[in-house]
């Protein structure tokens, strides 16, 4: 089969992949429709520095990793969408045809568990086939198109990081940053019944999609700042989306006595903070990550119910082939916010 690769930094399409062999308890899927997640890009530029971080990190259980060679092919999509095509052995699974996505794990036998994330040996969406564990598959519904149901994966973490907030509806919000993942945070406000979202980009794209998405207001930092739009006289739920050292510290000494920081941005350099800021205002600082199997299946219930109108993200469609071009073409926000592939 046919599938996108990282080797050394460059994106590759190898048209010789072997197709993966279902085993007891997975499904094969044809891939629909992959979204290319910001972590892929992040991954693709630092990802010698994230798994030299990975090996330093203490104090937590995580899933079971194989080693990963950058200097070999590495496998990655994890915002898929697919048609089953057979099950394993002695597995039970919907109808070949049926469109499904699912939360991106292989469970396994042994109790380890695989990620459909960065790997050597696992497929991921980049591709024309993967392999997905039977119990985990959720069946799109409603008719959703394969690519709106790829992006279930990024609107749960939106998702997860407004339950990780435990935001009211009568709390009012501030989200930094309008990439993917802010959207999702907003589009995740919105249907929490927020009334007051307040989102802040450098991008008149992200803006508009951000309004769109659910946003009440939106201002650009270059003609105002978000804290004179969303007020300091009560505290606020800030999401930090962005991503780059510098914005948690600007965020600590701006933001309202009390308010709470929720940061689901992932800040690739080291970072500084002045704690005198936080303690000062008696601020709360949570870092969220990821999202819970339930959060993924309220997302693609929000989506295809519509409750969430994923369509405006969706700003191109391309095939295997151009998946290089993809990769380099969402550096720019004011053209691109989520690029599908179809392999």
């Amino acid at each position: 089969m046919r599938a996108g690769v990282l080797n050394a930094g460059k994106i590759h399409v190898r048209d010789d992949v072997p197709d993966p062999v279902p085993g007891p308890g997975e499904v094969l899927v044809e891939v629909a429709a992959c979204g290319i997640c910001g972590s892929d890009l992040h991954f693709a530029q630092h990802g010698a520095e994230m798994l030299a971080l990975g090996t330093q990190i203490e104090g937590m259980a995580r899933p079971s990793r194989r080693e990963l060679d950058l200097d070999r092919d590495v496998y990655m999509g994890h915002e898929f969408a697919g048609r089953v095509l057979e099950a394993g052995p002695d597995t039970t699974a919907r109808p070949a045809g049926t469109l499904v996505t699912a939360f991106p794990i292989l469970p396994r036998a042994n109790g380890d568990i695989d990620t459909i994330v960065y790997s050597n040996t696992i497929h991921g969406g980049y591709g024309e086939k993967l392999l997905l564990a039977a119990p985990l598959l959720l069946e799109v519904p409603n008719g959703l198109p394969a690519h709106h149901a790829a992006l279930t994966e990024p609107m749960a973490v939106g998702l997860h990081a407004v339950v990780r907030s435990g935001i009211e509806a009568g709390q009012r919000a501030v989200v930094v940053g309008c990439g993917p993942v802010g959207l999702a945070v907003i589009a995740a406000l919105r249907v929490r019944g927020v009334e007051s979202i307040v989102a802040a980009d450098f991008s008149t794209a992200r803006r508009t999609l951000a309004a769109t998405m659910g946003a009440t207001e939106v201002v650009d930092p270059r003609q105002e700042t978000v804290w004179d739009r969303a007020g300091a006289a009560t505290p606020l739920v800030v999401f930090e989306a962005v991503g780059v050292p510098g914005v948690l510290d600007d965020i600590m000494r701006c933001a309202p006595a009390r308010s709470r920081v929720v940061v689901v941005g992932v800040c690739m350099g080291a970072d500084t903070v002045h704690p005198y800021f936080g303690i000062s205002k008696e601020l709360s600082v949570d870092f969220v990550l990821g999202y819970t199997p339930e959060e993924f299946a309220a997302s693609l219930r929000s989506i295809a119910e519509g409750e969430i109108d994923v369509a405006p993200l969706v700003t191109a469609r391309v095939g295997l082939d151009r998946l290089s071009w993809a990769f380099d073409a969402l550096g720019d926000p004011e053209e691109h916010c989520k690029i599908v592939v179809e392999p």
